[in-house]
């Protein structure tokens, strides 16, 4: 038996597969160990055939194997993505699961009674069941103590999940049902995508809900992918709540070992529907019925590492592997959604009551920056009787730029060709973290006249405490991110407060449940407009449009909402404002239509890096030229120089293509071929398919 063997090791010059003899019991999809010249590495059979093998090296042990169709699917990862199928393999590959006893999981029993310290542990735990080394590190606490809440009634530590016994079954609007039976009658066709567009507060949760509960008796598992960690835990608690211990979670954000442990749950059918972000949709679930891609517009889907993957074209194609239904759903779709998922269902009714009514604020006639009189005037109602508001303001920190108004002079990052931003008393790069001492004079003049420029998210949580000094003010940017147990305990911190108003960047207008909610503001409508980015205007007006479902949920009064514009006339502004989501989208793909972009045409971006400018751009120019041949009746803009990054000169170049597929396998094959004269030249060489970002 000859085995073809593709070693997984990283280097682009051997992504290719190699012939070995095997026993008979050897099959596609087997990890094995094998010699690549003097060494001995792992690596994957991607085929067998009959024959004696005479002259080859043997494959030296049989370690494992890959599930056909995660094994296809890596294949078409590393084809569609430029990629390799060692790195196309390490996402779908488990971790190990290591051998420490499970952790015990920790349920929130009271609060009542509970010390102050106590109180900031248990308000980790929340709805949701967390484990026990999980809490630990997020609260700073320790094994000792929580098992001494536990002796105290304030937490039971269970060996797993458990199912809260208050889950209600509400009875599903007329619309919620249409949106099931299509998902059910998907999923018993043998699959296929379903766009599930409704309205922010809609329910679509809840038909995801029904629809998993519909594969699971038919012995079929799950996926729902949500687009932040910090969504994670909340739409956990909806699904432990239904499903119980049957549910597992994976995310970035938990420790190896329960993600080990995890993986094995999911492995051996203990775990049948899995929670998670963006890495979750090559969780190893036998028999997959559905995937359901929640908030599918975010961009938060798109892998900025190699294999730079999108998790929602990934979905998609598992889908087909699996014939699994794929569901997609959002308050916003993307055009390229909306064009291309013929099999659509609408909620365009929200749970318990309308949208709130949307105010344009004219920020030239009104003058007041970032705090206008409405807002003040919605925020001092707030003060009075009670409630919450959320702000967004998609900058953080405290100034976007300082400059000097005697000279003109811009402080900038001297590794990468940016501003820095105020943070405090320091001037921060937000791309490489270079950080120094806010100055007291301009180095070049002299003067001691320099101006803040912008308004980031610490200068407005600033003013709003000197306002409001009895209102709980809370921010939530990366930032606040970046803490340990943030962002879980300022969201829940804010679903508690009685007033209280929390400013963020694009954090606060996700998915997030957040009741009680009866003011929501932007800030600056503008600022994303300003990014030279064909997509500026749909994710602008996705943003105001989610940003302005949040105020008057269920139960809740109706609601207002506030933009604070400089162009209110401006469309994606208008037509959020009316929350007019088709009218939007039509225009849009008509714009789109005109100038050849997504869905047209794909996009594919090379980047090219290098010490030297000149470099740069010769990498991306002989890659360009090369590439220009085969790809026939594409279009190929620059190379165009990128300001730096991180000490390291950039240029790229952009395919507008009707094949992304052969552009990815053109541009894989030269990577290959130019492995070794990239390193000579201490230059980089990456592709991006479908990229959602140029800077």
């Amino acid at each position: 038996m000859i085995a073809r063997v593709h070693p997984l090791v990283t280097a682009r010059a051997v992504d290719q597969g190699f012939d070995y003899t095997a026993g008979a019991g050897v099959e596609r999809g087997a990890l094995v160990e094998v010699e690549l010249g003097s060494r001995t590495v792992r690596g994957i059979v991607t085929g067998v055939a009959e024959g004696d093998g005479e002259g080859l090296k043997p494959v030296l042990a049989v370690t494992g194997s890959v599930p056909g169709p995660l094994l296809e699917l890596a294949e078409w990862i590393a084809a569609s993505y430029a990629s390799t199928l060692s790195r196309a393999l390490g996402l779908v590959l488990p971790p190990p699961a290591g051998t420490r006893a499970p952790d015990p999981w920790v349920r929130l029993i009271t609060m009542e009674g509970a010390t102050r310290r106590q109180a900031e542990v248990l308000a980790h735990v929340g709805l949701a069941p967390l484990p026990l080394s999980d809490l630990v590190a997020a609260a700073g606490t320790t094994r000792d103590t929580v098992r001494r809440m536990a002796g105290r009634g304030l937490v039971a530590l269970d060996p797993a999940p458990r199912a809260p016994v208050d889950d209600v079954r509400v009875a599903l609007t007329g619309e919620q049902e249409t949106a099931v039976a299509a998902c059910v009658e998907a999923l018993d066709a043998g699959g296929g995508d379903v766009l599930v567009h409704g309205v922010t507060g809609s329910g679509k949760t809840e038909v995801y809900l029904r629809v998993i509960d519909a594969a699971l008796a038919r012995g079929r598992g799950a996926i729902v992918l949500v687009p932040e960690i910090a969504l994670t835990p909340q739409t956990a608690a909806r699904f432990t709540a239904r499903f119980g211990h049957t549910v597992a979670v994976l995310h970035s954000g938990i420790s190896p070992a329960r993600r080990g442990a995890e993986h094995a749950r999911i492995a051996a059918g203990e775990a049948r529907v899995v929670v998670g972000a963006r890495s979750a949709v090559f969780a190893a679930v036998p028999d997959l019925g559905v995937i359901a891609v929640d908030e599918e517009h975010d961009a938060s889907y798109k892998h900025e590492a190699d294999p730079r993957y999108d998790a929602r074209r990934v979905a998609a194609k598992r889908g087909r592997l699996e014939r699994a239904v794929v569901i997609y759903g959002t308050a916003t779709p993307r055009p390229e959604s909306w064009a291309g998922i013929p099999r659509r269902v609408s909620l365009p009714s929200r749970v318990g009551g309308p949208l709130p009514a949307v105010g344009i604020v004219d920020l030239r006639a009104d003058g007041g920056y970032p705090l206008t009189r409405p807002l003040i005037d919605a925020l001092a109602a707030i003060d009075d009787r009670g409630g919450r508001a959320i702000l967004l303001q998609n900058r953080r920190g405290a100034a976007s730029a300082i400059h000097c108004r005697t000279c003109g002079r811009t402080w900038r990052c001297p590794r990468c060709d940016v501003s820095l931003v105020l943070h405090g008393r320091r001037l921060v790069c937000h791309h490489c973290g270079l950080a120094q001492p806010l100055p007291r004079a301009c180095a070049t003049c002299g003067s001691v006249d320099l101006a803040h420029i912008g308004a980031g998210t610490a200068r407005v949580e600033d003013e709003l405490r000197g306002l409001y000094p009895r209102l709980e003010v809370m921010r939530l940017d990366a930032d606040v991110a970046a803490r340990p147990g943030e962002p879980e305990a300022t969201l829940r911190a804010f679903r508690r407060a009685n007033a209280a108003v929390l400013v963020g960047t694009q954090l606060v207008a996700k998915g997030h449940d957040m009741p009680g909610v009866s003011v929501a503001a932007v800030l600056d409508a503008d600022l994303a407009l300003a990014i030279p980015d064909f997509r500026a205007e749909e994710r602008t007006f996705g943003l105001l449009t989610q940003l302005a479902g949040r105020p008057g949920r269920p139960g809740d009064p109706r609601g207002r909402v506030l933009i604070q514009t400089w162009s209110p006339e401006l469309r994606p502004v208008v037509l959020a404002a009316r929350h007019a989501v088709g009218e939007f989208l039509e225009g849009e793909l008509e714009r789109r239509r005109d100038l050849g972009y997504p869905p047209f045409r794909r996009l594919v971006r090379v980047l090219a890096t290098a010490d030297e400018a000149a470099v740069a751009h010769d990498v991306a120019a002989t890659i360009a030229t090369a590439a220009a041949p085969a790809l026939d009746g594409d279009i190929l803009l620059g190379p165009a120089p990128l300001g730096r990054l991180r000490d390291r000169s950039r240029s790229h170049v952009l395919i507008k293509t009707a094949a992304a597929g052969r552009a990815a396998a053109v541009l894989r094959g030269l990577l290959r071929d130019l492995a070794a004269d990239l390193r000579r030249a201490h230059a980089t060489a990456v592709v991006d398919v479908d990229p959602q970002s140029f800077g």
